[in-house]
């Protein structure tokens, strides 16, 4: 299942989110998205700046370096991390050479 690619030195993910959990967690793979957790509800942005500010410390880069690319008002979301540090979640590396449109699979983690 496809739910990351590089573009440049830039990592896209494609997220299932559930809002109102206990904590802030990576679940793992569900298909074509890798499912995480986030405490804050889903009501006035709360959870997509929660979410921002998870995956930045977890990628070990500033928030503002997090973009949220897609799916705004939806669980379904798309996330853009300018040149992460650290790897919480099995990703395959940056292709040599140029960027990747292409979603890389990641089961074989």
């Amino acid at each position: 299942m496809t739910w990351s690619r590089w573009r440049g030195d830039a990592l896209e993910l494609a997220l299932h989110l559930t809002a109102r959990a206990t904590k802030d967690a990576f679940i793992g793979p569900a298909g074509d998205a890798y499912r995480v957790a986030i405490k804050a509800p889903p009501r006035e942005g709360q959870a997509n700046l929660s979410l921002r500010r998870f995956i930045a410390k977890a990628f070990g880069v500033p928030p503002s370096r997090v973009s949220l690319i897609a799916g705004a008002r939806s669980r379904h979301k798309r996330v853009r991390i300018d040149a992460p540090r650290q790897f919480p979640i099995p990703i395959e590396p940056p292709p040599r050479g140029g960027s990747s449109g292409d979603f890389a699979d990641t089961r074989s983690h």
